[in-house]
């Protein structure tokens, strides 16, 4: 029952699409209606900067890793990734978007793992910002840093529940950007740029 309880919560903690509601409020623009058309960090970042992006992507970690924490602490290992699961799961298909198309799970994702495996999530958050440094495209860093989590788990020795959450997730994730894939072989996926302040935009 605990189990089934965390389960619903992470849900419908995932449902909440930040990204969507930041952009709604304060642009008053719908965030799935410009740049890639998703709601998720990435694109709320890219689109409107980090004054927006940052906050996006941290409330996105945490509606997933607090009910995965608090799961993980009060009844085990598999409630905490049944509680993280679900919240990717409600991040992908929002109830409060009316189960419309979501987020492609990354941060979410990483919120789950920083819940059940700190370190595991940890070593991920590691391989997505070293690869988005070098490469600057956060589709690819996504990718691998989801590829890299059954590799952490496994040489961890992390319980089961946190392999095989590890092994659903990678390919969850490179599957929602398959897109972002094909972009990419065709050499057209867009990197990220760093926004020039008018100042010294004005200077140049």
């Amino acid at each position: 029952m605990a189990t089934a309880l965390f389960a619903a919560a992470g849900y419908l903690a995932g449902s909440m699409p930040f990204g969507y509601w930041i952009v709604r409020v304060f642009k008053g623009v719908d965030i799935r209606r410009v740049g890639s058309g998703n709601i998720g960090a990435s694109n709320v970042w890219r689109t409107f900067g980090k004054r927006y992006g940052l906050p996006a992507a941290l409330l996105d970690v945490a509606k997933a890793f607090v009910p995965a924490l608090l799961a993980t602490i009060f009844v085990g290992h598999l409630a905490g990734v049944v509680a993280g699961g679900a919240a990717m799961l409600g991040h992908w298909r929002p109830l409060f978007l009316r189960f419309q198309r979501g987020g492609k799970m990354v941060a979410t994702c990483g919120g789950a793992f920083l819940g059940v495996a700190p370190l595991v999530g940890a070593l991920g958050a590691a391989v997505w910002v070293v690869a988005f440094l070098v490469f600057r495209y956060a589709s690819l860093a996504s990718i691998l840093a989801a590829l890299s989590l059954p590799v952490f788990a496994v040489v961890l020795a992390e319980p089961w529940p946190v392999v095989a959450l590890a092994a659903i997730a990678a390919p969850a994730v490179a599957l929602l950007h398959r897109a972002n894939i094909t972009r990419l072989r065709a050499g057209t996926e867009s990197r990220f740029v760093r926004r020039r302040r008018k100042g010294a935009a004005a200077r140049a």
